[in-house]
């Protein structure tokens, strides 16, 4: 591909303001000011909700003259209802802005809360899905605040969201431009009390994010740097995160590096996405424990295309000074790193069924982050890495 120059070719964005630190939460009342926002609408997760890290935040911004309404219906994989209601709850109380607080799932859904707000009453959130290109009739969002507490998605960075049509059981990604929230607060004091295993499943995500992206055939080098800092920060931090949760060092590189991931993924995804979607939409399993399965089972159906690529990232990660087995180093390296932290090895120890397999692999196939796999994959060969990944095949 680099050696014909009419590839060269892509449009970069990289993306917003970040306030990045320990004890950034501060800043909150500030953030509202620069954006705008006088009647700020805050969305978390119902367990987030009754903690003081959003109670104190709230406290704080009302001294500050910011009068907070909080909305906490949100599923951990964000279903369409969730977005209805919160719009309603936000016209209601005549908001003007939006808090997103809490980890991809409470992200996701005020970013898209803030989207639909702007719009009339007629409004089809599914015409906002990526590829159909009709947000530029759409009105902007309302101004957003972003306030991580995982350290996995990079939802903070980024202009989509995913939410679950509950019709057709089917994760849908939401794009807009305006979607990208206008301040970040990064504050990985807010990731303390992240349970090992989430933080573990988040972190792979990350990975997920960082790893595809740099696969990615698009053209996009500034995406590949980012990318390929961010595998070496997880590298180094995430297991000391897992291992020790109040570690703030490894808290902020992770934090650092989810981020990183949903800059680098401005470039693309890929299969390990394509084949989570719809797992997660069926079966509401977490969508970074998903990636984390199926992760070893897309490297090696895209062996051929991406090796050289990977070979370059194990050498960059100190995971081999060996080229010849640069590319079985870093399966080595994905393997060991989910058993360390506990992660199943296949689909069927996450429920999944047979007998769904061309369910899934027809939802694979269409889903809009399987074209930039470095693969081809249509449905059949889908359905083969199902096969694969539930009976622990890497082959």
């Amino acid at each position: 591909m680099t050696n014909d120059p009419s590839t060269l070719r892509g449009n970069w964005n990289f993306p917003t303001t970040i306030w990045f630190g320990a004890g950034r939460i501060s800043t909150l009342a500030r953030a509202c000011k620069s954006l705008g926002i006088s009647n700020p609408f805050l969305v978390t997760d119902p367990g987030l909700a009754e903690l003081p890290i959003v109670k104190d935040a709230i406290t704080a911004n009302e001294a500050e003259g910011f009068p907070t309404v909080t909305f906490s219906n949100v599923k951990p994989n964000p279903v369409s209802r969730n977005v209805i209601d919160g719009v309603a709850a936000l016209r209601s109380a005549r908001c003007d802005g939006v808090i997103a607080f809490g980890g991809g799932s409470s992200l996701d859904v005020a970013k898209t809360i803030a989207l639909v707000a702007a719009q009339g009453e007629d409004f089809d959130l599914w015409s906002m899905e990526e590829g159909r290109k009709d947000w530029m009739s759409a009105a902007v969002p309302l101004p957003t605040i972003a306030i991580p507490t995982t350290a996995g998605t990079g939802s903070e960075v980024s202009r989509s969201s995913v939410v679950l049509d509950e019709e057709a059981r089917r994760k849908v990604i939401i794009t807009h431009p305006g979607m990208l929230p206008g301040i970040v607060i990064a504050d990985p004091e807010l990731t303390i009390g992240l349970p090992a295993h989430i933080t573990a499943a988040t972190g792979m995500d990350a990975l997920a994010h960082c790893l595809e992206a740099y696969c990615s055939p698009f053209h996009n080098p500034m995406c590949d740097g980012v990318a390929l800092e961010g595998m070496r920060l997880i590298r180094e931090h995430l297991g000391n995160a897992v291992t020790d949760g109040t570690n703030i060092l490894a808290r902020a590189q992770l934090m650092a590096a989810a981020s990183m991931g949903a800059v680098a993924f401005q470039k693309g995804l890929g299969a390990i996405h394509a084949m989570s979607h719809p797992v997660s939409a069926v079966y509401d399993t977490h969508h970074g424990l998903t990636n984390a399965v199926v992760m070893p089972y897309v490297l090696m159906r895209n062996r051929d295309a991406i090796k050289e690529k990977i070979v370059r990232v194990s050498s960059y990660l100190s995971l081999t000074s060996n080229r010849a087995n640069g590319f079985q180093a870093f399966i080595d390296w994905t393997l060991e790193l989910r058993e360390s932290f506990g992660i199943q090895h296949t689909l069927k120890e996450l429920g999944v069924e047979e007998s769904r397999f061309g369910d899934l692999a027809e939802a694979a196939a269409i889903d809009p982050t399987s074209n930039a796999n470095p693969v081809k994959l249509d449905a059949t060969k889908y359905r083969e890495l199902y096969v694969k990944a539930f009976a622990g095949d890497l082959s």
